[in-house]
């Protein structure tokens, strides 16, 4: 217990030090910094400090965010993180090589073409060197990609939904109905026991963060995103829509979403610190006409509210 608990705190090391390097603006929420509310989340701790994949896993993440912030000096992590990851849930593996690819090139960061091509290489050859491992170790057929997963998904859906009390029956669902349960139920009227219940005020919190990605400043964010907020946000799209066809156990989808929700909060943080930017840059540009009407005009101008 005492070593997997500090595989997992690795893991909150290294997430810690990508969020510090690429979030520059200290953020605040009722008077409370953003990342340290997000670090400190009980239901996150609670599975990452246990006997168990979780931790493992969750420290292969960590190392794989903290590496592909500089992958050239960075490589024993960034290699030793997804070698983890791989061993561990090959095809989360997968969606990370596919998160790294797509967003490094398209971030708008001034990434050295040769660290693009050095990405690209790795990933996208480890990917191809393991497509036919990770196909095999979820049973699925090459020739009928999709059917085989909808088999799979099924039969794990079931499995799970016997395995523990706390069963939803979401095989039915809409996809948007599937991905809202997996990341934010259970919510206090579904709460399976005392720890759903515990469970749901973390939730709640999840879901008024993501509630701030609604706003029309979103898209335009996102174009102009570096290339590791577009990873982190297809990394945790992929590995969700993924993880909630099988996730049928509110008690599982607890446990598995601790893999990805830390790459959903880099990109709500990340867009609350570009709305904050904007909103300084305004405010200044404000400021600088109404002092150059004031200098044209040779009478001071109402102070700015």
């Amino acid at each position: 217990m005492l070593a997997f608990a500090w595989f997992g705190y690795i893991g909150f090391v290294h997430f810690y030090i990508f969020f510090g390097e690429n979030i520059k603006s200290k953020l605040q929420i009722w008077g409370y910094d953003v990342l340290v509310i997000l670090l400190f989340l009980p239901n996150m701790h609670f599975w990452t400090s246990s006997l168990g994949k979780g931790s493992l896993i969750f420290m292969g993440l960590g190392l794989f965010a903290y590496g592909m912030r500089f992958p050239q000096k960075r490589m024993f992590g960034l290699v030793l993180g997804s070698f983890i990851v791989y061993m561990i849930r090959p095809h989360m593996f997968m969606f990370l090589g596919v998160g790294a690819v797509i967003g490094y090139f398209t971030g708008r960061d001034k990434v050295p073409v040769y660290q693009k091509i050095l990405v690209y290489i790795a990933f996208v050859g480890a990917i191809i060197l393991m497509y036919d491992k990770i196909l095999a170790m979820a049973n699925i057929n090459e020739e009928d990609v999709l059917g085989s997963f909808q088999d799979f998904s099924q039969v794990q859906a079931g499995r799970l939904s016997s395995s523990a009390g706390s069963a939803v029956n979401i095989t039915s669902y809409p996809l948007p109905l599937k991905l809202f349960t997996f990341w934010f139920r259970p919510l206090f009227v579904d709460a399976p026991g005392a720890l759903g219940l515990f469970v749901s005020f973390e939730n709640l919190l999840y879901v008024i963060l993501a509630w701030k990605l609604v706003d029309k400043d979103f898209i335009p964010f996102l174009k102009k995103s570096t290339s590791l907020v577009k990873m982190s946000l297809v990394i945790f799209v992929s590995s969700s829509i993924a993880l909630s066809f099988v996730m049928s156990n509110l008690g599982i989808a607890m446990r598995q979403k601790s893999m990805v929700m830390y790459f959903l909060f880099f990109v709500i943080i990340s867009f609350l610190e570009y709305k904050k930017q904007k909103k300084i840059t305004l405010f200044q540009l404000k400021k600088k006409k109404m002092e150059e009407q004031e200098r044209l005009s040779g009478y001071p101008t109402p102070a700015i509210s």
